[in-house]
């Protein structure tokens, strides 16, 4: 089973809300998931837009899971990958 570090929209319309999540690659967006490791709010202050559970984002890379590409410019603005 290949895991993917994504996103999965909560919010409702016209307020966007994300929840960072561990899902099969082939799950839907919205769809079924493993485990949540954070949330994303792109409304807010820059140092309150994203909360990640570094430990556990971590493991998961470690368990070779991949994170999509906005994922993963969030961990890194997280400090969790290492800047490129």
């Amino acid at each position: 089973m290949a895991t993917r570090i994504r996103l999965r929209r909560v919010g409702r319309k016209k307020v966007p809300l994300y929840r960072i999540v561990v899902a099969d690659k082939e799950a839907a967006r919205d769809g079924r998931f493993i485990e949540t490791i954070g949330t994303y709010d792109p409304r807010a202050e820059d140092t309150k837009q994203v909360t990640i559970d570094v430990e556990k984002a971590k493991a998961w890379l470690a368990k070779g899971a991949t994170a999509s590409e906005t994922v993963g410019s969030l961990l890194k603005k997280a400090g969790v990958l290492p800047a490129a």
